[in-house]
């Protein structure tokens, strides 16, 4: 069998390493909208009182805002459409304007406390301008993932 000799590179105290190095501000930023030109999104709470309404650039969905503004809306399986922990209720002619749900949220949805006519989960509807106004309204229960009482945390 023949013998390999492996040998280490050697580095003086001299040798410098270089390390790649990102700007932080080009990692996880938001940028929202001057107010008066972004797509305004409603938050209710169950019984019908407004919890916050907010601007949101297109393409945002409504369980990543609700989670930038502090609403409580759990999604705990981080928009991968494996839960209804996202579930939200439309007025009709919000859910009307929105393309059919797939499969995969239709069976998700069957799973949702409360479901409505009107129910969607919140990690598939992505805004676009002819949404401005919707009124997103939170179910009076969930099927929480999570027993032990946790909230929602910003993803």
């Amino acid at each position: 069998m023949a013998r390999v000799s492996l040998s280490l590179p050697t580095y003086s105290p001299n040798t410098r390493r270089r390390i790649h190095t990102s700007s932080i501000s080009g990692h996880g930023t938001i940028t929202r909208p001057e107010p008066g030109t972004g797509i305004k999104v409603t938050f209710m709470d169950p019984k019908g009182k407004l919890l916050k309404t907010v601007e949101v650039n297109e393409g945002d969905n409504l369980l990543e805002i609700a989670h930038e503004h502090d609403i409580d809306l759990e999604g705990a399986c981080d928009c991968s459409i494996a839960c209804s922990t996202c579930h939200v209720i439309l007025r009709p002619e919000d859910h009307d304007k929105l393309e059919e749900p797939s499969d995969d949220e239709n069976d998700m949805l069957d799973m949702a406390f409360g479901l409505t006519d009107t129910s969607r989960l919140g990690c598939q509807v992505k805004m676009r301008r002819d949404l401005d106004g919707l009124v997103a309204t939170l179910p009076s229960a969930t099927r929480n993932m999570f027993v032990d009482g946790a909230k929602p945390t910003k993803h």
